[in-house]
């Protein structure tokens, strides 16, 4: 389904609706209901409608029967009731008097995304300049309606500090704790924040390092973009997916923040596998990799080495803060594409044009799905091949924070990617020699999804997963809203006939063109809603705060195509259209049946016509004779008067046929002239094209040779650095700085500067005699100078008055 709308009457008649409304009465009315997208909160003044910086999402839904909206004019937050699927399956209603939160502290960003997390307590606020969290349970304020909640700044110190220029590039609520925030920021660093704890400096610091010092010839390979949490699957929940801008992707595990919980039975999972598949293995190199994960399962989940403790008295694991002191989790990756014994060493296809600017992880079933959007519209759809497993490089220590107690209240470690990362797995080894060696797990291609947008320069793309079809993908750019559905999984559909493997289907949803491309706008926000009967909807927000509601189809999306496969034979019998009446039936057209004379005596003819004999059989031809034509001639009489109208009308429906076409064709007659004349002034055109073009031939640059395959290679490769690489280098040299300023405001620095200047004080002194030496010098110097002026400008002039002497 696709809609398009145009904004200005839309918003005319909403305008017409709100001022017939009567105002409220003074006393409590009954709570009223009304549409979603005819609610008052989403009717307010126009906002800039330029392309921003980050994806803009200022919705978002708690899961149950709350809607939030931030409101960029008045700043502030509303909160909706909705009830979905009602009063139809295609409609939301929503509760026509909103909560307005407001926050308990000015706000000095601009918001341009708000999150929710797990249990709806507390919202993001995500901007540009500052991240804030907003705690829903505030206090009640003296306006109606309104709600006083407690707000907060997060990482102040190191993210939004007015004197560095480090930019967030991300930020996402944990999946599995309600206080903890992973922040991706331009100066290659992954940060986990806990909010129960010190706001200003993170938990966690992942300094993300893909490629050695000084061996990287492409800056966008450093630079990254985007990140996701895994899914609930294995090694994928301890695991953080990075995105890099040439489209590499990295893995980090484990990553769990302090005090997050897990199910017992999938914590179980993996110690039973690590033990199963790592200890028992007969490779020295996986045994020694499966007992690092088994240490670091134990002290994470101590629960684990406790008999007493099992699935019934224990149905979830709190994981306890612990790091491996002589190690550091490895930067798993690029991850590369699965081949049949021919190593592949390509990250992205040729097809994919410009940068990776986003990153989804979509778990599907037994499937772990990839997707990269890139800014040249095209979406690429992998899914990994293997198992994540967990990688630390030995050697290389973190740095750990203690509290008094000498538990583990932070960590920082440098994340490098190991030189057997190059390795990749082929389809066609056995487990043994895959499983626990420390290789990350490679992408099977599912498909390359071209979104056809047009050709513009900083288009965003930000992708959402349905939350009833795991299956379908909604991507939100800057033309609208596209679902992109896959009809094929590699380890869910292995029963599945190679006829079944289809590519992924993609349907527009919504359209924001008005007439051209450049006329598009992108969308303010984005909802998937469903219920518990299975219904879901998407609701979207364009820039002047217009509300639109879809109902998506869930029933019928994930059907196989039905396909009539019944042979149809060159000669079979096509069905008649049973409306159309025959003219004459056919009994008639074959005539009169033929009559068989009974059987007569041999002296007929002898019988005379008054005998009884004669009578008899007379009496009896003409009875046969009566039965049959005479029979036969009144039904062709009441045939043919019964279709006289009907044979009429056929015939005037000719002749009105038979006017028409020798009206076309007087048409055509007139318009064969003037078909002439475009011919004829076509002609005359080519003839003046061709001569110019012989003239223009005969130019310098005309000749000029085509460029050379090494030149075009150079061309493409400056067009990507021009393109590509040179904002890439930008936002590395502003991490950069950003890292020098926060090293000169430090402490260390300071003392540093101060030694610095106590050294040269000291030299100072010694210095101070041939200073006063080289100015003594310098001022005799210019003394001789001057002496020596003044003797040139005599010689001058006594040289001008001898020439003068001798003319």
């Amino acid at each position: 389904m696709k809609y398009n709308f145009d904004l200005s009457e839309h918003h005319d008649e909403e305008e017409g609706r709100q001022s017939q409304t009567p105002p409220s009465a003074s006393t409590p009315k009954e709570l009223e209901w009304v549409p979603l997208h005819h609610h008052r909160v989403f009717y307010g003044p126009n906002i800039d409608s330029a392309t921003p910086a980050m994806p803009k999402n200022l919705l978002c839904w708690d899961g149950a029967s709350r809607l939030y909206f931030w409101d960029s004019y008045k700043r502030c937050l509303h909160r909706l009731s909705v009830r979905l699927g009602e009063p139809d399956p295609t409609s939301i209603l929503a509760a026509s008097s909103s909560k307005v939160l407001q926050a308990d502290v000015e706000l000095n960003i601009e918001v341009q995304r708000i999150s929710i997390n797990r249990n709806g307590s507390a919202l993001l606020l995500v901007g540009l300049d500052g991240l804030y969290v907003m705690y829903l349970y505030g206090r009640t304020s003296t306006k109606e309606n309104t709600i006083i909640c407690r707000t907060i700044l997060v990482g102040s110190e190191i993210c939004f500090d007015r004197n560095n220029a480090i930019r967030t590039l991300k930020v996402c609520w944990h999946p599995y704790s309600d206080t903890h925030l992973g922040i991706l920021s331009s100066d290659s660093v992954f940060r986990v924040f806990d909010l129960s704890s010190a706001l200003g400096q993170p938990e966690q610091e992942y300094y993300l390092q893909p490629v050695e010092p000084g061996s990287s010839h492409n800056a966008t390979s450093i630079c990254p973009v985007d990140f996701s949490f895994g899914g609930d699957h294995m090694w994928d929940r301890f695991s953080v997916f990075v995105l890099f801008s040439d489209g590499s992707v990295y893995i980090l595990c484990p990553v769990v923040p302090f005090g997050s919980v897990y199910k017992w039975e999938s914590v179980l999972e993996l110690y039973s596998d690590a033990h199963m598949f790592g200890l028992k293995s007969t490779n020295s190199k996986a045994v020694k990799k499966s007992n690092l994960a088994i240490s670091w399962l134990e002290a994470t989940f101590p629960e684990l080495t406790r008999k007493e403790v099992h699935a019934e008295t224990a149905a979830v694991l709190r994981a306890q803060p612990y790091a491996l002191f002589d190690a550091s989790i490895s930067l798993q990756g690029p991850l590369r594409k699965v081949s049949h014994g021919v190593e592949d060493k390509s990250v992205h296809p040729p097809v994919c044009e410009g940068r990776a600017v986003s990153f989804l992880y979509d778990l599907v079933s037994k499937d772990s799905i990839l997707v990269t959007a890139w800014s040249g519209g095209q979406l690429q759809i992998d899914a990994l091949a293997d198992e994540v497993q967990p990688v630390w490089k030995v050697g290389s220590p973190p740095q750990v924070c203690l509290d008094s107690t000498d538990s583990i209240v932070g960590l920082a470690m440098i994340c490098e990617s190991l030189s057997s990362d190059t390795s990749i797995l082929k389809l066609d080894l056995p487990p043994d020699h895959t499983l626990w060696l420390g290789h990350p797990p490679p992408l099977l291609r599912l498909a390359i999804v071209d979104l056809a947008l047009p050709r513009r320069s900083g288009s965003v793309l930000s992708m959402f997963v349905d939350p009833i079809i795991s299956e379908r993908i909604y991507c939100l750019h800057d033309g609208g809203i596209d679902s992109v559905v896959l009809h094929f999984l590699p380890f869910t559909n292995q029963s599945r006939d190679r006829e079944d493997m289809r590519s992924p289907s993609v349907h527009p949803v919504l359209s924001t063109f008005q007439g051209e491309a450049s006329s598009a706008f992108p969308l303010s926000g984005f909802l998937a809603l469903s219920d518990s009967f299975g219904d879901s909807w998407i609701v979207a927000l364009t820039p002047s705060n217009e509300c639109i509601v879809v109902e998506m189809e869930t029933w019928t999306t994930l059907l196989p195509p039905v396909i009539d496969k019944v042979d149809k034979h060159i000669g079979a019998e096509v069905p008649k259209d049973p409306d159309i009446s025959t003219i004459i039936s056919k009994e008639l057209l074959t005539g009169p049946k033929v009559v068989l004379l009974p059987p007569s005596s041999p002296h007929l003819q002898s019988v005379s016509a008054d005998s009884i004999e004669g009578r008899s059989t007379l009496h009896q031809y003409f009875k046969l004779f009566h039965e049959n034509y005479v029979e036969y001639a009144h039904k062709v009489y009441f045939e043919l008067q019964h279709h006289a109208p009907h044979v009429k009308k056929i015939i005037d429906d000719q002749h009105s046929r038979l006017r028409k076409a020798q009206q076309k064709i007087l048409d055509v007659e007139r318009k064969q002239e003037k078909i002439a004349d475009r011919v004829e002034h076509a002609v005359q055109f080519h003839s003046e094209l061709k001569e110019r073009l012989q003239s223009l031939g005969h130019l310098p640059a005309a000749h000029k040779r085509s460029l050379s395959k090494a030149e075009r290679e150079f061309k493409s490769e400056l067009d990507r650095y021009r393109g590509v690489e040179l904002d890439a280098l930008h936002s590395s040299i502003e991490a950069v700085n950003a890292r020098l300023k926060r090293y000169t405001h430090s402490p260390q620095a300071n003392r540093s500067n101060e030694q610095r200047q106590l050294s040269m004080r000291r030299k100072s002194h010694v210095q101070e005699n041939e200073m006063s030496l080289l100015k003594a010098s310098l001022e005799k110097l210019s003394l001789v100078n001057i002496e020596n002026a003044k003797k040139v400008k005599a010689v001058e002039s006594a040289l001008k008055c001898r020439e003068i002497g001798t003319s």
